[in-house]
């Protein structure tokens, strides 16, 4: 396609996305697109100027950044629950190898003690 055919104004995009978060993605982008337009144009609605004015506040950045910390703060213990699981995984295969080396086969819980 030749220059003289494509429209003032109009940009051509790539294909849809294949995924589900892809596509949304493109939208959001068209939309944000969009309502760059229409502030730069001052033909935007209440409800766009609101919005954009609500995320450059103070407490829209704060919130941001505590979501942003409980994020880490939920990695951090998902990585301490799985470090837990292999140490505990460590001592039983250390019990076991223990007492094999006492000549225990580990099904004995009388501490190897004849009474």
């Amino acid at each position: 396609m030749d220059a003289s055919n494509k429209k003032p104004g109009k940009t051509r995009r790539g294909a849809p996305a294949k995924t589900v978060e892809g596509r949304e993605n493109q939208l959001i982008g068209l939309a944000v697109d969009l309502a760059e337009k229409q502030l730069a144009g001052g033909t935007a609605s209440a409800q766009v100027l609101t919005h954009f004015l609500r995320l450059g506040t103070v407490k829209a950045r704060l919130e941001l950044e505590k979501i942003q910390q409980e994020n880490l703060l939920l990695a951090a213990k998902t990585d301490q629950i799985a470090s837990a699981k292999r140490i505990e995984e460590l001592y039983a295969d250390a019990l076991t190898a223990m007492r094999g080396y006492q000549g225990q086969d580990g099904s004995d819980d009388s501490g190897g003690r004849d009474d």
